[in-house]
């Protein structure tokens, strides 16, 4: 636009003045500018993008091999274009990197019309998330120099890395546990359907309670009793604050928080349990994009902003599987935790509330924590005092390591107290004794 701007003048500067050597060089200037203004825009338009994966679920340590085909679908040559296939930039340089690509994403190409250019490159993928794939970045110029124009093109692949599982010693945490049937020690909740015998009526029983035929033998008001409710399955209640997660190894204890909920869900999953996950957490689809694949730009820097993620997402809302026995109740879980991350949107605490009445009274609600506040354990005691059944597994770093001294207040000691189940998981190994040991009373 400065070369355009700047002929013009100096155009109407040489016809003022009457210097035609001056105006005949403008006049040739502006008509090359004009045609490669015109050239650039036919030549990055005309390219079409194809993107082909082999897979688009995977778990860590696999490869995904994406094979990219552009096809020069206008009437003339391309002498030059620069071609970059988009991987997340966060994804590939964290440490340790959770994408390593292999093979030319990056390829500088001549197409004559009608021409393809394909090529073929391998993402490993080592740690869960959802990673979208392309779109292609398009760079192309006249021969001079003096106009280029960028252009996003071709609709990204999105790849599911789910998080690991790892199988448990045995599926029996110790009485009360988290996972499996369990009856009821108070008859704070009976089944109606399955009658245990009758008793003298007290106040406040229910008409519906009553037994008429022992009342009309004994000739007192008798009601009936029932067996208690067994609970069966759990629900999962993942904290994914930002808050929560700060410190030392936060990256190595929010994945091992993930594989905890994973291995817990797949196990209760496999003995044909209700399973269900509630999380603090955000889900990463409400930062990708639903639009913006074929839009052309000035400059590479805005083409790469406007094809990575949103950097915002507003959503207040807990992520949410509910409970239930399904065949693929096991897959929605393992999907939603693959795509959740971190937020600071709302605290532990504000989760459970928000989530309350969506809380089922006939699963074990087993908590996953890192950090807990005197609120978060007030809050716990108060759900198990309204009758729900909790278990508690704290993520711990490295804290085995620490001298007694250097550790910090014994949270779990609230929870113990008030009755409640409390492990710890430092590791896989330990996650995969988790089931058959107990840790903590």
């Amino acid at each position: 636009m400065k070369w355009l701007a700047g002929a013009v003048l100096l155009l109407l500067a040489g016809a003022a003045l009457r210097l035609g050597l001056l105006v005949y060089a403008m006049y040739t200037l502006l008509g090359i500018l004009l045609l490669g203004r015109w050239f650039t825009r036919c030549w990055a338009d005309g390219l079409e993008v194809h993107r082909e994966c082999d897979r688009t679920e995977a778990v860590p340590g696999e490869s995904v091999v994406v094979e990219v085909t552009v096809r020069n679908r206008s009437r003339f040559t391309i002498p030059w274009t620069l071609l970059e296939d988009y991987l997340p930039a966060e994804a590939l340089s964290d440490s340790p990197a959770r994408l390593v690509a292999r093979g030319a994403r990056l390829s500088l190409v001549r197409l004559r019309p009608g021409e393809e250019e394909s090529f073929r490159y391998e993402v490993e993928c080592r740690a869960r998330g959802c990673y979208p794939i392309g779109p292609m970045l398009i760079e192309t110029g006249d021969l001079f120099g003096l106009h280029r124009r960028f252009r996003v093109a071709g609709e990204p692949h999105f790849v599911l890395v789910l998080p690991r599982v790892v199988p448990l010693d045995g599926y029996d945490l110790a009485s009360p546990r988290p996972v499996g049937e369990i009856r009821l020690v108070h008859r704070l909740y009976e089944d109606p359907t399955r009658t245990s015998g009758i008793r003298d009526y007290q106040d406040g029983d229910p008409l519906n309670r009553i037994h008429w035929r022992a009342t009309a033998r004994l000739g007192r008001l008798q009601s009936r009793t029932f067996e208690p409710s067994v609970m069966a399955g759990a629900t999962l209640l993942l904290d994914f604050h930002t808050g929560a997660l700060a410190g030392d190894g936060a990256a190595v204890r929010t994945e091992l928080a993930t594989t905890t909920a994973a291995s817990l869900a797949n196990a209760v999953h496999q003995m044909g349990q209700p399973v269900g996950l509630i999380s603090n957490g955000r889900d990463i689809m409400d930062r990708m994009r639903a639009e913006g694949w074929n839009h052309a730009f000035r400059t590479r820097g805005q083409a790469r902003e406007r094809v990575g993620l949103e950097k915002r997402s507003e959503r207040l809302r807990p992520v949410l599987v509910e409970t239930r026995r399904s065949a693929d109740q096991l897959g929605r879980i393992l999907e939603t935790l693959a795509r959740i991350e971190p937020t600071d949107g709302m605290a532990f605490p504000e989760m459970l509330l928000e989530a309350n009445s969506r809380l089922p009274r006939n699963t074990t609600l087993v908590a996953i924590l890192q950090q807990v506040t005197e609120e978060t354990a007030v809050l716990l005691r108060s759900l198990q005092r309204r009758g729900f059944r909790m278990t508690a597994v704290q993520i711990v770093f490295d804290s085995r390591e620490a001298p007694e001294w250097a550790q910090g207040p014994d949270w779990a000691g609230w929870l113990i107290a008030a009755g409640m189940e409390v492990r710890r998981v430092y590791d896989e190994a330990s996650l995969a004794r988790l089931c058959s040991e107990r840790c903590l009373r």
